[in-house]
């Protein structure tokens, strides 16, 4: 693996584990309040430089999210970035070029579609500690 690849590495662990650390066990069960009223849990965060520059991915789950029902969970991705996935990479000084988060009806491999899984991805980018929606 290259020094890049070990660095981000180094970054992603001490991310996830700070989300992670941070859900209590009862939070954690009853998934994250969102806008929508949907049970959403963090899957996991990855950062990521393929794209040719740092984006960093929070991918969560919420399993009653259908196809077609974007509408339904368009705020809860507004309040994703703000609530949760800006402050950690500003408590963590990770500067990503642009922030994605992610809803998926189940956990799947990043990367991956599966014809029975809905996901729905928006793309921010940070902008003086805001979130400033960027479509997808």
């Amino acid at each position: 693996m290259s020094s890049l690849g070990l660095s981000l590495l180094a970054q992603v662990v001490p991310v996830f584990c700070v989300l992670a650390s941070t859900l209590t066990p009862a939070l954690a069960a009853q998934g994250i309040a969102v806008p929508s009223g949907l049970d959403v849990s963090l899957s996991e965060v990855l950062l990521d430089e393929a794209p040719g520059e740092l984006w960093a991915r929070f991918r969560f789950v919420a399993p009653n999210i259908i196809a077609g029902g974007q509408e339904e969970v368009a705020d809860d991705f507004d309040y994703l970035c703000t609530a949760l996935a800006q402050p950690y990479l500003a408590h963590h000084g990770i500067n990503p070029a642009r922030v994605v988060i992610s809803l998926s009806s189940r956990d799947v491999p990043f990367g991956s579609t599966e014809g029975d899984v809905t996901q729905f991805f928006e793309t921010y980018r940070l902008d003086g500690g805001a979130c400033v929606w960027e479509g997808f």
